[in-house]
């Protein structure tokens, strides 16, 4: 990042006045996030049928990647079958979970799915040193059946497990995705946020094409796989 644009300077007395008007807006978008989540809490849901996935070990129910959980999130992770390095933005976005233990004081389990075949999934998990659990769904309608097909895009969906039967209560994708992550929420503190063009920044403020600062796969098994800075 190269640019001389800076915010302007003013006392401390003014700063707090434009930071108090901006904390009303924020207050009252979480607000609605908290309506928006009770809404979510009383949606209707769908029975699910009895899929087959493949898991580490083999075949598995759906009903059994609860484990003892009844709540499950599942994202569902874009896939190119014989690629070796698969899409750069679920990578990096599935890169971020790496402590998921406390979901289980919530009755509840986050794992992946893909179309790719279960043996190269997990080479790629090791690849890019992911730390979460895989299954594949490559001989199962289940990814199509819940809005990821063969060659189709990421989602996230939410179920839920009463005894042997699984119902569907929630599903996004796009930037739907984004409240789960970490990464957004921190650049977007920062004074010169994400930088990229589709933003509204003041004049001069670094922009660039999206995507462009977003690590890539080979970024992230760098970094987070065998031998990585942060493995």
């Amino acid at each position: 990042m190269s640019t001389d644009a800076l915010p302007p300077v003013v006392d401390t007395a003014t700063w707090r006045r434009e930071l108090d008007a901006l904390r009303v807006r924020e207050k009252a978008a979480t607000r609605e996030l908290d309506a928006i989540a009770a809404q979510r809490r009383r949606l209707p849901m769908v029975e699910l049928p009895d899929y087959t996935l493949e898991g580490e070990d083999g075949p598995v129910r759906l009903v059994d990647v609860f484990g003892d959980r009844r709540q499950l999130i599942v994202y569902h992770h874009m896939w190119s079958p014989g690629k070796e390095w698969q899409c750069g933005g679920c990578t990096g976005f599935t890169a971020q979970f790496t402590r998921l233990a406390f979901l289980e004081a919530y009755d509840a389990r986050f794992v992946i799915v893909t179309q790719g075949a279960i043996g190269e999934a997990l080479a790629y998990r090791r690849r890019v040193g992911n730390r979460m659990t895989w299954y594949s769904t490559a001989d199962s309608p289940f990814g199509a059946d819940l809005g990821a097909p063969e060659g189709g895009g990421f989602a996230v969906n939410v179920l839920l497990r009463d005894g042997e039967r699984v119902y569907r209560t929630w599903h996004t994708d796009g930037r739907g995705t984004e409240q789960l992550s970490q990464t957004f929420p921190l650049i977007d503190l920062l004074p010169y946020g994400r930088q990229e063009e589709w933003q509204d920044s003041p004049e001069g403020w670094p922009q660039s094409p999206t995507y462009e600062r977003w690590l890539d796969s080979k970024d992230i098994a760098a970094l987070y796989g065998p031998g990585g800075e942060e493995a």
